[in-house]
């Protein structure tokens, strides 16, 4: 039995969108769990998504007291035998991957964000690390985007980029 995940991060809402957008909230409603890597800014977003699904996430660096008072700076979770991690930041581009084998031993997949930038590596000691980049904020990036992942049996499956429109 698969879980399905959506991965989201910096929804920014109310500064980079009043709202969710559409899509997220219809993708959050049709998932098992919905991992949130951080500034989502207002508790209002985390409440949503929790009437939506069920949601691990953490605090981000534009999140306030009232977010850090529900939401651990990192989570950790084994789901289908995959060993999760989620953080806001993650530093540098460049050394990513030989940092964050060190800072996530015992660990398949670690979801973050911070950048706005989505990222889907593998690391040389087996972590995977993904971005799901924006929804509401592209940035330099040429679109808004979340992620949906499967975790199956020890194994992370299908994972995909989705294109989001802003509402």
């Amino acid at each position: 039995m698969a879980t399905r995940l959506l991965l989201l991060a910096d929804t920014h809402v109310p500064r980079r969108a009043r709202q969710l957008p559409p899509a997220v909230r219809a993708a959050a409603s049709t998932v098992d769990l919905v991992v949130h890597a951080g500034d989502w800014v207002t508790v209002d977003v985390l409440d949503e998504l929790t009437a939506l699904a069920p949601v691990l996430g953490v605090w981000g660096n534009n999140d306030g007291d009232d977010l850090r008072a529900r939401l651990p700076e990192v989570a950790r979770a084994e789901i289908e035998g995959v060993r999760v991690a989620v953080a806001h930041e993650t530093g540098a581009a460049t050394g990513r991957e030989g940092r964050m084998d060190a800072a996530y031993p015992h660990t398949d997949l670690l979801v973050f964000g911070h950048s706005h930038i989505p990222w889907d590596t593998v690391t040389p000691g087996g972590l995977r690390l993904l971005n799901p980049g924006s929804p509401t904020d592209r940035r330099r990036q040429p679109v808004c985007t979340m992620i949906t992942v499967s975790l199956t049996r020890g194994e992370i499956r299908d994972v995909r980029l989705h294109e989001v429109q802003r509402a």
